[in-house]
């Protein structure tokens, strides 16, 4: 058995599903196996991973970093999430388009969010936690962030009135940040 990776309608960004190993006792599966996941075509370093505890209708987004963008292998250890990607690379022939799926514990998919792209998510269970390992190390200074209900965007959240950070819900809409503060499409 192999794991799969699924293309999303935004180009790189990959729906993974892991071997999962599961008997009377429970499951085994890896989340990260560096040479299967760069067989698989997922070929990436990541330095950094982080965990994060939300309650239902927090949503965490839109983030990125410009000097130091961020890849995103993110999966969820309890709960359920709706996890975000954005296009926000100037040129890009599908800038400002979003795709998202549903991750959660039970079908223990994972999501890479491509660096250069925005990331958010919306926890749609009682909580969860979220883990994600980054191709590169957060730098303070380096994040920004787009407006969670931006409506150029027209992202399509499970809930209307979400918990946000201060921060996020101060975000503005894509079309209002300066073409120097968003990343540059490489084709």
């Amino acid at each position: 058995m192999t794991l799969k990776l699924t293309e999303q309608s935004l180009p790189d960004v990959m729906l993974i599903e892991p071997v999962v190993f599961e008997d009377d006792r429970g499951f085994f599966m890896e989340t990260y196996h560096m040479i299967k996941y760069s067989e698989a075509g997922l070929d990436q370093q990541f330095v950094q991973e982080n965990h994060s505890h939300s309650r239902r209708h927090t949503l965490r987004g839109l983030h990125y970093q410009l000097k130091h963008p961020q890849g995103k292998l993110v999966y969820v250890i309890a709960g359920e999430i709706l996890d975000i990607a954005v296009d926000i690379r100037r040129g890009s022939p599908t800038f400002g388009r979003w795709t998202g799926t549903l991750l959660s514990d039970k079908n223990k998919r994972q999501l890479f969010i491509p660096a250069d792209f925005a990331h958010g998510l919306c926890v749609v269970s009682e909580t969860a936690d979220v883990m994600y390992k980054c191709t590169d190390l957060y730098a303070p200074g380096d994040e920004y962030g787009i407006l969670w209900s931006d409506p150029t965007i027209d992202i399509v959240w499970p809930i209307e009135n979400p918990i946000l950070s201060e921060k996020d819900a101060k975000n503005p809409q894509l079309k209002y940040i300066p073409a120097s503060l968003l990343p540059v499409y490489k084709g």
